[in-house]
């Protein structure tokens, strides 16, 4: 199975103020190239789900923009999914300056498993770090033709496999590989991680 990385960087930022969060530097390099730079050592290619591509132009990476826009991250998903040329996409958020490529690993080998491999932790599923293939285009744009943008809210149309917690643990703390950098505060703990997870 062909899987390709998708980065989606379609939202806003305004808890960032409007500063867009993957331009962001952290530890002396933008949170995007972090992120890049993970998802390249893992799948084969790379595409950035964005309505902004001069933004990520130095990147030189293919782009797509939201085909349903203001339909938030059920919306990145699916535009990402359509536009990958293999079988699924793994799709991660931005601004998660600390993934694994161990952690991203464990989700993408599962690939052949299920329709949606996405790891939990407690209670939560890590929507922005989870593998979707390409069966999954149907349920999920019937939820978005239907304004129904919650992203579990299609889970139920697909075959789900999900990572545990501990899986994840052997190789970081969860609560740093999936932290997002949405605030200044946010952004501020990152920098301090940064300085000690790399």
């Amino acid at each position: 199975m062909r899987v390709s990385g998708v980065i989606q960087a379609g939202g806003r930022s305004t808890r960032m103020g409007g500063r867009p969060k993957a331009l962001l530097d952290l530890g002396g390099r933008r949170i995007i190239d972090r992120v890049v730079d993970v998802l390249a050592s893992v799948v084969g290619d790379v595409l950035i789900v964005t309505n902004t591509p001069e933004l990520y132009a130095d990147l030189a990476l293919p782009m797509t923009g939201d085909v349903y826009p203001d339909h938030g991250s059920l919306g990145g998903i699916y535009s990402g999914l359509r536009a990958v040329p293999g079988d699924a996409a793994f799709t991660v958020a931005c601004d998660m300056p600390f993934l694994h490529p161990d952690v991203v690993r464990l989700v993408v080998e599962r690939a052949g498993e299920g329709d949606v491999v996405i790891p939990r932790v407690d209670d939560q599923l890590e929507t922005l770090h989870a593998l979707y293939t390409k069966a999954c285009l149907a349920p999920i744009e019937r939820r978005l033709d239907a304004g129904r943008l919650k992203i579990t809210g299609f889970f139920d149309d697909v075959r789900v496999v999900e990572i545990p917690e501990a899986s994840v643990r052997r190789f970081r703390d969860p609560a740093i590989v999936f932290m997002n950098v949405n605030t200044p505060d946010e952004l501020d703990r990152a920098r301090a991680l940064a300085g000690t997870v790399g």
